[in-house]
């Protein structure tokens, strides 16, 4: 049987290169749609207006210098300053559209779709709707986006089923993730660093940080040529926080360096990979390569080039489970 499992799995790899890829030869340069999610800051509540409006400048800069198109994934909760929406961080959002940066829907309190009740999840959803949709409408528009937090898209089918109809009658399209990755690792790491005023600290996450991130985007590449015969366009997750509002360009140079240009979220999707089914339900926030390898089949042996996380930053960042 087991013989048996490991010769279907290689049999659906086969199929679906022939109907979803080109020959290697024929394949398109490399292609990369950056995300970044929870919009403000991920450390919002733990920053003045005044700390956020500053790495908020830093980010955009940087997205400036390095020239991509992104799609931002905004958490409504980090508007709200004492429970109440504050003016000056609603503010803050108008600067990334005025960026020409697109906003969407990462809900308002970040919940885990896994683990609330679908009511729940529903009205975490709608509570993410309210800014986002006012900053659109008076520029005569609507956000598209929505993006799972944690990449937690329901326990079971019906609940994802539910939930997805739900998103389908807000006029949203979801988000997936295919080069996932432990940025908000290396993030609190850094923000430690910079809290002890430890420039030393900080250069060290930073030299460490972009060396992963390659590693990382290797190890999806192999994985998007074994299921599908070809590079697929990548999704990136990011996370709105310290570390990218520094090094953000540079990042993004690496990724140049192993021959990405970098595409619209819109123009990722189009991609009829993009369609293929999945049906994982388990209780970890993945990527959508390894959901639709574990969809065909794959065994444990078929994630062991995963790229962990240096253990010196986990002791930085004092977190030790990725």
């Amino acid at each position: 049987m087991k013989h048996f499992a490991v010769l279907r799995f290689s049999l659906c790899i086969f199929i679906s290169s022939i109907i979803t890829g080109s020959a290697l030869s024929q394949e398109l340069p490399r292609r990369l749609a950056v995300t970044m999610d929870d919009l403000p800051l991920s450390i919002a509540a733990r920053v003045d207006n005044a700390e956020l409006d500053r790495v908020t400048t830093l980010l955009l800069e940087q997205i400036k210098d390095a020239r991509t198109p992104v799609t931002a994934f905004v958490n409504e909760n980090k508007l709200e300053v004492k429970g109440q929406r504050d003016s000056q961080r609603v503010a803050t959002m108008k600067r990334w559209l005025d960026a020409g940066i697109a906003l969407g829907n990462h809900t308002y309190a970040h919940k885990s779709q896994n683990r609330v009740p679908v009511p729940e999840a529903k009205e975490d959803i709608v509570k993410g709707m309210r800014t986002i949709h006012q900053l659109y409408a008076e520029r005569g528009g609507r956000p598209e986006w929505f993006r799972h937090p944690y990449l937690q898209t329901g326990r079971d089918s019906l609940t994802r089923a539910t939930l997805t109809a739900f998103l389908d009658s807000l006029g949203y399209r979801i988000a997936p993730v295919t080069l996932d990755n432990a940025d908000w690792l290396f993030a609190s790491a850094y923000d430690k660093a910079f809290a002890a005023n430890d420039s030393a600290g900080m250069r060290a996450v930073a030299a460490e940080y972009l060396p992963y991130m390659t590693a990382k985007a290797r190890y999806y590449e192999w994985m998007s040529d074994t299921l599908f015969g070809r590079q697929i366009p990548q999704i990136l997750l990011l996370h709105a926080n310290r570390l990218n509002g520094d090094h953000y360009a540079a990042l993004c140079a690496e990724f140049r360096k192993m021959g990405y240009a970098f595409i619209t979220l819109d123009e990722a999707m189009n991609d009829p990979v993009y369609r293929q089914y999945e049906s994982f339900f388990g209780a970890a926030g993945i990527s959508w390569l390894e959901r639709w390898a574990l969809t065909r089949g794959a065994g444990r042996t078929f994630f062991a080039k995963e790229v962990p996380v240096p253990m010196s930053i986990k002791e930085r960042a004092g977190i030790y489970e990725e």
